[in-house]
């Protein structure tokens, strides 16, 4: 085991915590245990210490991590030390990590988010801890990652990046992570035994990219057939991100059996009866195996053993019955519930069943059938509704306060963060709350790190958080140092996108150089909020500000993503101005007018694909690549690529894109989208609204779905590095938006409306 670096504390001697606050304490799934039921195994710092030298390489050795015994409160971390020698107490190793996360941001004051960093700014002897920094975690279960992250946040990317995402979970105080990585295998390898061939099976299972929407029951076969070799190596990847966890003493969340199968099971298995789901935005369903019946426990029990031979134990499984739309029959719903809890706890004695809170999910009949102090509902709508009543909806079911910040991976800044601190201490403090975690559940992690950062400190503050405050001190952590224009930058992104109104939404509007092209275009996705959300002259002024930051500060990689992000959403949000102008010079004739303002839009486009190609993380190439480097064979790659590309722009095959509205519903604002998806469409439709203006004849109608299904079967390469000066491209977008609009006398092109409810 490495060394503990000079700790004044052996590994091998319990260090006494806080006492407990009371004789009980939330046990997971809502239970409670006293102080005589907490283990006082100590356990062994040397991942967490591990961890720190991947993140802070050349500063780990002036950190002692030390094991504590969790008291019967739950999780805390301590810490304290002289210069160079910080000392960090906690009761797991990814707690001793959320101690080393405070001491940064708190006494260092820099900030390793997600993504961004200013850790570069670190002195070489790490700053005294003054007076010791203690927190507790205020709930047990602090949950991290939606059903679709891995779709939308790249599901081909390798272990090192995943191994880094955790690191950074843990860093913020995450404990409970879901792993959809490989989920495949168990139902692939079960399934053989239940009549199925190999080769049958590999046609049923999806793509990668897809493959979150199977699990769900809502699809499945799209992008295939999956290889051999693609089944075990995704397999092995699960397994080693399920052992990375638990060895930072976090949970993996794996996907439980709740009956999902193909078509003809019950054809093939005497005695099993299956329930037709229908379908789901224009894709057929899998079948449902009827929990009640006699083969869905040994299909269950089968699929348990396979899961545990790749992944190993875990006590928290993922499942949600009927996920939007899926059709019960004749079945009862509360006994096929108790069915599938007693197929989970005959394999796992015990576990925890996650349950997410979508829609109308999960119904009073389904908590009905189970043990509720063995469920935990991620609850994906805490902060997008008002006069919400969790406790009376779900009867008391131990329930995580969550939030889904961003659908699809859209390249939006904002979140409903107002709601986050006057909700999430209200609802823990009233009287038999049933609350008992957070849900950071957004459809796509690795764009907002001001979201992440505050939404996980929720858990760990004793009382609600000042927002204004907190920003302030975000942007002094955020690029290494104190600077009165990163302090402003920040006040109008908290008071613009980061203070949007609860009641429709919890995600910013989309962009519209991202959408199908109509002079009514109102978003991208489909679903998406159909207007602004915030005044968008806060974040120019944002902008502005970011660009007078002190030459000191801007080296940082955190200030470098932040300026191409804030840049880019300035000129995002110039759209919803400029098309309403369009729209009015075509419908009055003016050509003149009409061809400058499309000229206007078209150097926002081209300027904004020269912006996102500055910055690493706003480039399509990595995401193509990866996909590639997956198969084994020419065929085999072009099948990855297209399942990584489709996911972003048709989304699937001509029925669900179109018809079902699936179509862009993953739009983001990356170089190589910009270029070759999202220009061309607009170009395309200006020259027929051009044509029509001088011909005097109706435009032409374009298939949009053709034209982006041929760039989704496409191979062009694209650059995995970036180009460019951000801090000059970022300049040349103030210049542009401060130049007077075409046709206006303003002298400024305007700001967007709210329009938030």
């Amino acid at each position: 085991m490495p060394s503990l670096s000079g700790a004044t504390a052996s590994a091998a001697t319990p260090v006494p915590g806080p006492q407990p606050a009371s004789a009980g304490s939330v046990a997971p799934g809502g239970g409670t245990r006293s102080a005589a039921d907490t283990p006082s195994v100590l356990f062994d710092p040397a991942p967490a210490r591990a961890s720190l030298e991947r993140l802070l390489p050349a500063r780990a050795a002036q950190f002692s991590l030390v094991p504590v015994e969790e008291p019967a409160s739950g999780d805390y971390f301590e810490v304290s030390g002289e210069a160079g020698a910080i000392v960090v107490r906690g009761t797991s190793p990814a707690t001793l990590l959320t101690g080393v996360g405070w001491y940064l941001e708190r006494v260092a004051g820099v900030d390793l988010g997600w993504p961004g960093s200013s850790v570069g700014r670190l002195p070489g002897t790490l700053p005294a801890v003054d007076t010791p920094l203690t927190r507790s975690a205020s709930v047990p279960h602090r949950y991290a990652l939606n059903d679709t992250d891995e779709g939308y946040s790249g599901a081909y990317r390798d272990f090192a990046s995943y191994q880094h995402d955790i690191d950074l979970m843990a860093l913020h105080g995450v404990n409970e992570v879901f792993v959809p990585t490989g989920a495949e295998y168990p139902y692939y390898r079960a399934l053989q035994e239940f009549g199925y061939s190999a080769a049958e099976l590999r046609a049923w299972i999806p793509a990668p990219a897809h493959q979150g929407w199977w699990l769900l029951q809502n699809l499945s076969g799209f992008g295939g057939p999956v290889s051999e070799q693609l089944v075990e190596a995704r397999a092995t990847l699960g397994g080693r991100i399920a052992s990375h966890l638990r060895s930072l003493g976090m949970t993996p969340v794996l996907p439980g059996f709740f009956g999902t199968v193909p078509a003809d099971f019950a054809t093939r298995n005497d005695g099993a009866v299956t329930v037709p789901q229908g379908k789901w935005v224009g894709f057929d369903r899998p079948d449902w195996l009827d929990p009640n019946g006699p083969v869905f426990a040994r299909l269950a029990a089968a699929y348990y053993r396979f899961q545990q031979e790749r992944f190993g134990d875990s006590d928290m499984f993922k499942m949600d019955l009927l996920h939007e739309g899926g059709v019960a029959g004749a079945v009862d719903v509360a006994a096929a519930a108790g069915a599938v809890q007693r197929a989970l706890d005959t394999a796992r004695p015990g576990a925890t069943w996650v349950m997410l809170g979508w829609q109308n999910n999960p119904t009073a009949a389904l908590l009905s059938g189970v043990d509720r102090r063995r469920v935990l509902i991620v609850d994906g709508l805490s902060d997008r509704y008002d006069g919400l009543d969790r406790e009376v909806r779900w009867g008391g079911t131990p329930y995580a306060f969550g939030t889904i910040p961003n659908f699809g991976g859209h390249t939006s800044i904002g979140a409903n963060t107002g709601a986050w601190v006057d909700r999430f201490h209200a609802w823990l403090g009233q009287r038999d709350s049933a609350l008992r975690g957070i849900a950071y559940l957004p459809e796509a992690t690795g764009g907002s790190p001001a979201a992440f950062d505050l939404f996980t400190e929720l858990a760990w503050q004793a009382n609600p958080i000042d927002r204004k405050s907190w920003f302030a001190a975000y942007a002094a952590r955020r690029y290494g140092g104190t600077d009165p224009h990163a302090a402003a930058a920040w006040e109008q992104l908290r008071l613009g996108p980061y203070s949007m109104p609860t009641g429709t939404w919890s995600e910013p509007q989309d962009s519209l150089f991202a959408a199908r092209p109509g002079l009514t275009a109102a978003t991208a996705a489909k679903w998406s909020p159909k207007g602004m959300r915030y005044d968008g002259a806060t974040v120019e002024r944002a902008l502005a500000e970011l660009l007078q930051v002190a030459p000191r500060l801007r080296t940082t990689d955190a200030y470098r993503f932040d300026l191409v992000d804030v840049a880019r959403q300035a000129l995002t949000n110039r759209s919803r101005v400029l098309l309403p102008r369009i729209k009015a010079a075509f419908e009055a004739g003016d050509l003149t007018g009409f061809r400058a303002l499309v000229r206007e839009w078209q150097a926002h486009e081209e300027l904004l694909g020269r912006l996102v190609g500055s910055d690493q993380r706003f480039l399509v190439g990595p995401w193509l690549a990866d996909a590639r480097s997956w198969g084994a064979d020419p065929e085999e790659r072009d099948r990855l690529e297209y399942d990584a590309r489709s996911i972003l722009t048709t989304w699937a095959d001509r029925g669900p894109s179109e018809a079902g509205g699936l179509h862009d519903y993953a739009n983001r604002e990356w170089s190589g989208l910009v270029q070759d998806v999202y220009a061309p469409r607009w170009a395309a439709y200006f020259a027929s609204l051009d044509r029509a203006l001088v011909t005097g004849t109706a435009p032409v109608a374009v298939d949009w779905f053709a034209r982006d299904d041929a760039w989704a079967r496409g191979h062009q390469r694209y650059p995995t590095t970036p180009t460019g000066d951000p801090f000059a491209l970022a300049d040349e977008v103030r210049v542009a938006l401060a130049a007077p609009a075409a046709g206006s006398t303003a002298g400024r092109s305007g700001t967007p409306v709210v329009s938030g409810r």
